[in-house]
């Protein structure tokens, strides 16, 4: 995420639930970019009102920082509004790379899978120190694996079809994406169990994981290495945009974690996802009180061009 001078061109855009429909929410952007000194262009844009979220937008001139701008904003606006304050040019991203857990499905996958070896509170504890950054991932996630020592293979297919759901808005923004040409990957500290699956549910083009060790019919306790975390997630970024001949401006990354906080800081635009404070604070957006469609409407899509019915 970097900082810009003096006299921005930006676009802003407000998500908000249906319940504030576009002129009331309109309005409230208008107040607020009068009482932080942003110069609105125009009018603002209708994004969003067919289905459950109010979306608009409008075309901006920022004086001084914008993520300073975009904070004073955010603390202006009533809450249960997501906003984004992003410079106009190369809106539509052309690569989506995502981390999973707590970000396209609702769930911790280590702690739910803990569940069925009776562990869940002890190996959730664990979990939310390492997402807040207050662990080394990969020491974490040895450690939290080693107590699955014994478990059964088959707890994980029961794992995924007992406990795990989509996030909202997960569906609607990668097969929108897709479907404008977007490279879609999932990228996650969790299980190859999962993220292949997830992928091939959510229409990802792609899925990187961590691969248990199975003992016959039972987990090892262990995962294969290299394991795949912080600076991985970052390094899968850039080889995917290499390949296709993109930059990391071409990106759009997202997640909820530390370890999700290099592809986040680099991609060109970062993504905050229900997230803990520390990736909050480094993202340039955030989905905090509304769901994943909310990435479409900032990157300037429209109701008539998200494909609802995934």
């Amino acid at each position: 995420m970097t900082s810009h001078l003096a006299g921005t061109a930006c676009i802003i855009s407000a998500v908000a639930d249906a319940k504030q429909d576009v002129s009331v929410l309109t309005e409230a952007m208008h107040d607020a970019c009068a009482q932080s000194s942003i110069q609105v262009k125009g009018r603002f844009r209708k994004l969003g009102w067919r289905q459950h979220l109010s979306a608009v937008e409008a075309d901006v001139i920022v004086t001084g920082d914008i993520g300073s701008a975009r904070q004073a904003i955010e603390a202006i606006l009533p809450d249960a509004t997501d906003i984004a304050l992003l410079t106009d040019a190369n809106r539509r991203k052309q690569l989506l790379i995502s981390d999973m857990d707590s970000t396209i499905i609702e769930q911790e996958c280590l702690d739910e899978l803990a569940a069925y070896a009776g562990i869940k509170d002890e190996i959730a504890a664990i979990t939310a120190r390492a997402m807040a950054g207050e662990l080394n991932f990969e020491e974490a996630l040895l450690k939290r694996v080693s107590r699955l020592k014994g478990l059964a293979v088959s707890a994980l297919q029961a794992c995924y079809r007992e406990q795990i759901s989509l996030m909202p808005g997960a569906t609607q923004l990668v097969r929108t994406m897709a479907a404008h040409g977007a490279h879609c990957l999932l990228v996650s500290g969790g299980f190859t169990y999962f993220t292949q699956r997830v992928a091939e549910r959510v229409g990802f083009h792609a899925h990187q994981g961590n691969v248990l060790v199975e003992d016959a019919d039972t987990l090892s306790g262990d995962v294969v290495r290299p394991i795949l975390g912080r600076e991985a997630k970052l390094t899968a970024l850039d080889d995917a945009a290499t390949r296709r001949s993109l930059t990391r401006n071409d990106c759009l990354a997202m997640g909820d974690g530390a370890n999700d906080l290099a592809m986040i800081e680099a991609a060109g635009l970062g993504l905050a996802v229900h997230a803990k404070p520390v990736v909050a604070a480094a993202a340039d957006a955030a989905v905090q009180h509304t769901d994943l469609t909310s990435a479409l409407y900032f990157q300037g899509y429209d109701d008539d061009d998200i494909i609802w019915d995934a």
